[in-house]
């Protein structure tokens, strides 16, 4: 997985409320006989757990065909049948976050405001330091300035250097100083906090895609990760935020932050099905260390494990 550890017990922890929702009754199925109530039961479960319609329906038709030509039988093999169709579904996920050729690694970090998105910055690059590398912040979220402030108290917690404007400065001439600090300075990532603008508001999406073009100037294959932070309690509104920034921008990951404060973590599969984009981390509590990598096998085993 590279720079990220991931850890079993930490997503069972976080996992707690949504196995509530999901595993649990799911458990109460075995050695029942499956029938049409019972796979009524399997769709409202899914549907509780925030998988969403479509993939819900698609699990849902695939299920009842099966019942129907009797290669499901019993709850036990329903559940099987969904962990199968976990790991199918994510066996095809791009694990890895991106690192440049050539230092530095540039990662642009989006999302709307109250997503969590300036604390998801402070725990990547807490990760990444982690592993020994040196990191670069720019404070771009210069519409907000409790967003600068923020990241100012992490850069003297944790240690990091921090590029940062005043109080309404431009963003993306926050990010081409920033980008310029990088490349004197010879650091092995600069992580970029952007405004976190609502995805309605189409003036501010512009500016988002602004900011990507200034990288270029002086990095033209930057940035080499594009991470949208989506707030897992958000639940089908979250796939909405997701399509609307990309119309604006080349998305290539998504943060999943919150994952602990939620019963709906089936969000995540209908993030997969639903966006053509990975759930590559995921938050897990408030501390720097609360971050791990997407990993389906330990996911599918932290829904379904005993």
């Amino acid at each position: 997985m590279g720079i990220f550890k991931s850890t079993l017990s930490a997503l069972r922890k976080g996992l707690g409320r949504t196995r509530d929702t999901m595993a649990a009754p799911l458990s109460l199925l075995r050695g029942r006989q499956l029938d049409d109530a019972t796979v009524d039961e399997i769709e409202s479960i899914l549907l509780r757990a925030d998988v969403g319609v479509s993939t819900t329906s698609s699990i849902v038709d695939g299920l009842r065909s099966a019942v129907k030509d009797g290669s499901l039988r019993r709850g036990e093999d329903a559940i099987e049948y969904l962990q199968k169709h976990l790991r199918d579904q994510f066996g095809r996920t791009d694990r890895g976050i991106a690192r440049a050729q050539q230092a530095p690694t540039v990662i642009l970090v989006a999302g709307v405001n109250g997503v969590g998105k300036t604390t998801s910055v402070a725990k990547i690059t807490w990760s990444l330091m982690q592993d020994g590398r040196k990191v670069l912040v720019a404070a771009a979220d210069t519409y907000r300035a409790a967003a600068v402030e923020q990241l100012g108290i992490w850069s003297e917690r944790l240690g990091f250097e921090l590029v940062k404007g005043h109080d309404g400065a431009d963003p993306a001439a926050v990010t081409y100083d920033a980008t310029e600090a990088a490349l004197a300075r010879g650091v092995d990532v600069l992580l970029v906090d952007t405004a976190g603008r609502m995805h309605t508001e189409q003036g501010l999406m512009r500016q988002l895609g602004k900011i990507q073009s200034v990288i270029r100037k002086l990095i033209p294959d930057a940035p080499h990760e594009v991470l949208l932070v989506l707030d897992a309690t958000q639940g089908q509104n979250a796939l909405a935020q997701a399509r609307a920034f990309q119309e604006t921008i080349d998305v290539t990951g998504i943060m999943l932050a919150k994952l602990d404060g939620t019963a709906r973590g089936g969000i995540v599969l209908a993030i997969h099905d639903g966006l053509d984009i990975p759930v590559k981390l995921v938050g897990l509590g408030e501390r720097p260390e609360d971050i791990e990598p997407f990993d389906p096998e330990a996911f599918t085993e932290a829904l379904f494990g005993e």
